[in-house]
């Protein structure tokens, strides 16, 4: 006698992932052409079909806490060669992004992160803090805030001390690995959960020796984008992805290095333009700025199997102004248009830590969570 299963389907999940981008789910008829098609879809347990079933069904505990969702690189092969137009990528777009949401808090932060409507407010945080604190600093006989730096060299640092920047940056990026740190504590919980009831292990517990060095393993897979690569349909973006994904990275360095000649060996900038580190400033933003471009180019260029949503407006936004206001900041800097260059370099510091803040709670926190997922997969050795 087959076994019995008490299915509670949770309606508001179904109509959340449609407002998410995953609005055809319920075209899907179980055909298994998805997971079929999929050229990195493991074959133990292969995705979509499952979690179209899943979700198509709202059982959300199966979903959220499903590392398989985050082994999907949206690349557009299941959605294209799909019979019914039922757009499996974008339903696992959809439902990654509830995922993220699901694990950051507060919660009260992230639903205004994804409200289009909160955008101005989110902009405006950041922007009255960095004036208050800096007023609030003059008064106690502080002078990391000056409105008339003067002189005749352009110092971003004389306007807006390295001081105050980093009393508003370091606790926002302490923020950030706190949020990731107490969401990928429940999300390896989840998936190992998951993955021992659908028989994806046999593992009661993670060993955190092996899954460090299953983590090691991926790193250059990542690195050079192997899996986004296997796709053929949207190809084209990997390009872009690359670059702004290399941006990042190169700025991430510049930053820790031009930190630590700061504080440990007290050499204040601006720095030369024949510094190799600031070459590297310079080629990590001009890839941001490119990269986040041409992201924007394919986006108003795509496919009708391919669905965009405020989620990849905003990342996408978001890093082209970063990227933008910082190359901005310094050309002006280097012109000698003094006004200018400090206001987009406030601007540029606002965008920064709306990063820092924000980041949990947006698309690019796949990095994290999709870094995860693949190092579990690896770890038990899903092929």
């Amino acid at each position: 006698m087959a076994d019995r299963y008490l299915i509670e389907p949770d309606v508001n999940f179904i109509n959340e992932i449609a407002g998410l981008g995953g609005e055809d789910l319920k075209k899907c008829f179980q055909c298994a052409t998805c997971s079929v098609a999929c050229p990195i879809s493991p074959d133990n347990k292969p995705f979509p079909r499952k979690e179209m079933i899943a979700a198509s069904w709202g059982l959300k505990d199966k979903l959220v806490g499903n590392g398989d969702i985050w082994l999907c690189h949206n690349c557009g092969d299941c959605s294209t060669l799909c019979p019914r137009g039922a757009k499996p990528g974008d339903v696992l777009a959809a439902i990654r992004q509830y995922a993220i949401t699901d694990y950051a808090a507060p919660k009260a932060l992230g639903k205004m992160v994804n409200d289009p409507k909160k955008l101005p407010v989110l902009l405006a945080i950041p922007t009255v803090l960095f004036i208050v604190v800096g007023l609030l600093l003059k008064l106690l006989g502080v002078n990391w805030l000056n409105f008339a730096p003067g002189g005749d060299e352009i110092v971003h640092s004389h306007f807006f001390s390295s001081w105050l920047v980093d009393l508003m940056m370091i606790p926002a990026s302490f923020w950030a690995v706190a949020v990731f740190g107490l969401g990928l504590k429940r999300f390896l919980a989840d998936i190992h959960a998951n993955a021992l009831a659908e028989g994806k292990t046999d593992k009661e517990s993670i060993e955190p020796v092996g899954f460090v060095q299953a983590l090691i393993r991926i790193i250059p897979t990542i690195l050079k984008h192997d899996k986004f690569n296997e796709c053929s349909e949207n190809k084209d973006r990997s390009t872009a992805h690359m670059m702004v994904f290399f941006g990042f990275i190169g700025l991430f360095i510049v930053t820790s290095i031009f930190f630590i000649v700061l504080y440990v060996f007290q050499i204040h900038g601006p720095y030369s333009q024949m510094n190799p580190v600031k070459w590297l400033a310079n080629i990590a933003g001009v890839s941001l700025v490119i990269g986040s471009s041409l992201m924007i180019k394919n986006r108003l260029a795509k496919k009708d199997d391919q669905v965009s949503t405020y989620q990849d407006w905003f990342l996408i936004g978001l890093a082209l102004a970063l990227g933008l206001s910082g190359m901005l900041a310094e050309m002006t800097r280097l012109g000698g248009l003094a006004g200018i260059s400090y206001f987009l370099y406030f601007v540029h510091l606002v965008f920064v830590w709306s990063l820092f803040i924000y980041v949990p709670f947006t698309k690019l926190a796949h990095i994290v969570y999709r870094t995860t997922a693949m190092a579990y997969s690896e770890y038990g050795n899903r092929k």
